[in-house]
């Protein structure tokens, strides 16, 4: 049911990526290219990992689990940050989220990581039922912080002279 993505499967899961943008009423910003997927997962320096969940009966992908690893200073070891987690609509409710996320507790567990961590949407509620059921809570004294686009160009553009 899940396995780890392989070079092939950059052409699923990038349609994969840009349906889940399409769930989340963001297609605009899905704006990853095929060869930006490949050379961040398969690339001289991967910075991410994929894993695929398929159905049983005709091995198809039906979703896909896209993570990295973050760093606690305070607990002192790594973590995973699931980035993106998407079954198709056909096929959820078969366990492919839970089977996805089970691997990537699995992978913790053995690697001696000790956070697995992830957002989702607030007006996502099946989402968010879904994660509570396998234990997981939100983290509410916290606040995600972004920058992007202009805002980003231009604080890096004043560059580290002050």
């Amino acid at each position: 049911m899940i396995r780890t993505a392989t070079p092939a499967d950059i052409p699923v899961i990038h349609t994969l990526v840009r349906e889940l943008a399409e769930y989340e009423k963001v297609p605009h910003e899905a704006k990853a290219t095929q060869e930006q997927l490949h050379e961040a997962l398969f690339g001289e320096r991967p910075a991410a990992y994929a894993h695929v969940a398929v159905d049983d009966t005709t091995g198809d992908p039906v979703g896909f689990a896209l993570w990295f690893l973050n760093f606690s200073t305070w607990r002192g070891v790594h973590g995973i940050y699931l980035e993106d987690l998407y079954v198709r609509p056909t096929a959820r409710g078969a366990g492919h989220g839970k089977a996805l996320l089970t691997e990537l507790a699995r992978i913790c567990v053995e690697r001696g990581y000790q956070r697995l961590e992830w957002s989702v949407l607030n007006w996502n509620t099946p989402s968010i039922a879904f994660y509570e059921s396998l234990g997981a809570r939100p983290q509410d004294e916290w606040t995600v912080y972004r920058l992007t686009d202009g805002a980003l160009a231009e604080l890096g553009a004043r560059g580290t002279t002050m």
